[in-house]
């Protein structure tokens, strides 16, 4: 695995801090910016030239925004292998563009259970898009970086200054590895909460996940008194 040129990145974010300077350095390097939604509005009125989404795929958004980007020329183009004859052949056939970069952040369901939100509000704050997105973006980590935190932004911006505009794969590896972490302590939280609304105490299955707070050094007790 080689270092990849991005020259196409989805950006479809809900928390959008430091989102335009890093859309900025995207567009410095002349990559096609596709986004969607509010992430689309956000990026056009910082002056950046964006491609919506539905404009690429025909498609609107619908359903309450429901679906937006769950569309084979979307998830095509991520998961194609740039390497694989066929692969190529098909995007071809199917004027499908190769997706080099994926951003998103998902919907803030942990924040939400947190207010107290009605069942309603919090099935609605159930990401399905996002997920999609990152979770194909990360298994296709050969050829395609994954951010899903706006802390990783820096670490994508030094690695395309420093290899003109391309990543590396071990970038990508550890992306990718941090993407599939946020899926799955995502998907945790709203198992045990749906578990807890029909007061199942024993689920087939527990997941229990963590933020790491603090690196220790080696025999250091931070509760030690």
């Amino acid at each position: 695995m080689a270092d990849i040129p991005i020259s196409c990145a989805l950006l479809s974010v809900f928390d959008k801090n430091l989102l335009i300077p890093f859309a900025q350095l995207l567009s410095d390097y002349n990559v096609k910016l596709l986004s969607t939604g509010g992430t689309a509005r956000a990026l056009t009125e910082a002056g950046l030239e964006v491609t919506d989404v539905s404009d690429y795929t025909g498609f609107p958004e619908m359903m309450d925004g429901r679906v937006k980007s769950l569309n084979p020329l979307i998830h095509g183009g991520i998961l194609a292998r740039r390497n694989d004859e066929a692969h190529c052949e098909l995007m071809t056939q199917h004027n499908i563009i190769p997706i080099d970069l994926v951003v998103s952040n998902l919907y803030p369901f942990e924040e939400i259970v947190r207010k107290g939100a009605e069942f309603s509000q919090c099935i609605e704050n159930i990401d399905i898009g996002g997920p999609a997105l990152i979770r194909s973006a990360a298994k296709n980590h050969e050829f395609v970086t994954v951010v899903t935190d706006p802390q990783d932004y820096e670490f994508v911006m030094k690695e395309m200054q420093e290899k003109a505009g391309a990543t590396t794969v071990g970038l990508r590896k550890r992306l990718a590895a941090t993407a599939f972490e946020r899926t799955a302590a995502y998907d945790a939280l709203i198992a045990r909460w749906l578990q807890k609304t029909i007061d199942n105490k024993f689920p087939r299955r527990f997941t229990f996940t963590g933020n790491l707070k603090q690196i220790l050094r080696y025999g250091e007790n931070p509760h030690q008194a």
